[in-house]
């Protein structure tokens, strides 16, 4: 008998241009939190969709529970009792919980209805055994962000699985909801499941991982105990080299208002006001961050700035100049750069090749065209490479290659390395290191940095406290459409923001907190 619950021998899996795995030993023991660690493009959500079925692997073998399985399809996966929770949740926001929960497998009475009574009871039984504190009857799209995953873990309880892949798992979450997960990875653990953990977040595997797998490119470098590897040192397996936590910023100095927003309200895509009179402003050389549980007019207030949406009421004023009624292109002409928080929907054109990617705000420019209005290829390649070899952005088939193609971190840094280049009077950053290896984290905050110490004004909006916290020149934290407080950087502790965003006042933040010597 095996003593690995889960064996992925051998493991290789090609895509057109990209060697996705290469020959990748994962070997899980039961019982564990095993953590798999990588750069973007490593292969670790290949590997793990290859687990749960999502693709066929070239060559290698599964085994599970020391049987040689062949797992062509998610619901292989589910026979075999593994689930798996995908960075973006896959729940139907105006059902409930337990509808969610049993959607495709409904439990139905002899006259053949639907038995929501009994799996409301089976929930509620999960719920408490776990500890997960989830109401069966409430509708998805009134209960928080937190709760919405742990919904995704009770549909892989609901199916009987012990072995759970977890992707990302706290991407959009609040210090308070991440310590919540760390506690309930703990709790799953005592009841016996097996739990692979994907994250880039060093300090959750330190939390919560008994051992943890690196891929670096494809391939195999090790399988390590946690307890005996520090976090600089699984940084540099990751990444082949040491990597920098700390971030230098020159000293502060401020230039001229470049964005006075006054009074500004929002609308979301159901009619309802998610912006709610902010008012504030940003100078040149400062970051000025918004710290923020997702939906609570962060979006909304991104698109009213870039003109993907019009504001309700207020002012946007772009050097003292009105640009509230504005285009989109008249924005960006103005100098406006924004990188966006959905990088498929807002970032790029994935169908497109990598070099008209890079050039698709300003192709139309003398630079990239001729006076015919004829695109030069040869100028966008040459711009293109320049860009891929600066960033460390990973393509397999050079400038010409799709960009849907790329994987989800190198799309961000194409993104990224485009805005830039445009030398932007006002720089919007959302979400910018979601998704990424530590090593591009490093190198992206560390642009962000360069840009603000050249005078450039950036507004950054962020679920990461901590890349709020290390980045920003000021704070302001947003709950409901609204500031809680605007504070100078170091004012406030992780867990004061955390509170706050939570929708605590800033006066009450220290009643929330015990504050240790």
């Amino acid at each position: 008998m095996s003593n690995y619950t889960i064996e992925m021998l051998g493991i290789t899996k090609q895509f057109p241009g990209v060697l996705a795995n290469d020959k990748v030993n994962l070997q899980v023991k039961q019982n564990e939190v095993h953590a798999l660690l990588g750069e973007n493009g490593a292969g670790k959500s290949t590997l793990m969709s290859i687990l749960f079925g999502s693709y066929d692997a070239d060559a290698g073998e599964i085994k599970i529970r020391g049987k040689n399985v062949k797992i062509k399809s998610p619901n292989d996966a589910t026979v075999l009792g593994i689930g798996m929770v995908h960075q973006h949740f896959k729940l139907v926001t105006n059902y409930t919980v337990t509808e969610n929960i049993v959607l495709g497998i409904e439990s139905k009475t002899k006259l053949g209805l639907l038995d929501l009574k009994k799996a409301e009871k089976r929930v509620k039984e999960l719920s408490d055994q776990y500890g997960l504190k989830v109401n069966p009857k409430d509708k998805i799209e009134d209960i928080s962000v937190g709760m919405q995953q742990r919904v995704e873990i009770l549909k892989m309880l609901y199916r009987n699985a012990d072995i759970l892949i977890l992707d990302e798992p706290s991407a959009v979450l609040t210090p308070q909801e991440i310590d919540d997960l760390m506690n309930i990875i703990r709790r799953l653990k005592n009841e016996g499941k097996t739990i692979i953990l994907i994250t880039h977040k060093l300090k959750e595997i330190k939390a919560v991982a008994d051992r943890c797998t690196v891929l670096r490119r494809g391939k195999y470098i090790d399988t390590i105990e946690v307890k005996n590897v520090s976090e600089e040192k699984m940084a540099e397996m990751m990444v082949g080299r040491p990597v920098h936590f700390d971030i230098d910023k020159a000293p502060l100095k401020l230039g001229e208002t470049v964005l006075n927003v006054e009074k500004l309200q929002v609308k979301d895509y159901r009619g309802h006001l998610a912006v709610q009179n902010l008012s504030f402003s940003i100078k040149k050389g400062e970051i000025f961050g918004i710290a923020g549980v997702d939906g609570n007019g962060q979006t909304e207030l991104i698109y009213a700035l870039t003109g993907l949406v019009h504001a309700e009421a207020g002012t946007i004023k772009l050097h003292d100049k009105d640009i509230t009624k504005q285009s989109i292109k008249e924005r960006i002409q103005a100098g406006i750069g924004h990188i966006p928080e959905d990088r498929h929907r807002h970032g790029l054109v994935l169908d497109f090749s990598l070099g008209e990617n890079a050039v698709l705000k300003n192709y139309d420019t003398k630079e990239f065209s001729n006076n015919l209005g004829v695109l030069q290829y040869q100028i966008i390649s040459e711009h293109t490479n320049k860009l891929i070899k600066e960033y460390d952005i990973r393509v397999g088939e050079g400038v010409s290659q799709k960009a849907g193609s790329l994987s989800g971190g190198n799309q961000q840094k194409l993104i990224i390395a485009r805005e830039v280049a445009l030398s932007p009077e006002l720089l919007i950053v959302a979400q910018p290191t979601r998704g990424l290896d530590v090593g591009a984290i490093e190198y992206i905050r560390k642009r962000l940095v360069e840009e603000r110490d050249k005078g450039r004004a950036i507004l950054l909006i962020s679920f990461e406290l901590e890349e709020i916290m290390s980045l920003c020149d000021r704070i302001a934290i947003i709950s409901k459409g609204e500031f809680a407080g605007i504070f100078n950087e170091g004012e406030l502790t992780e867990n004061e923001i955390g509170f706050m965003m939570a929708g605590a006042q800033a006066k009450d933040r220290l009643k929330n907190e015990v504050i240790h010597e």
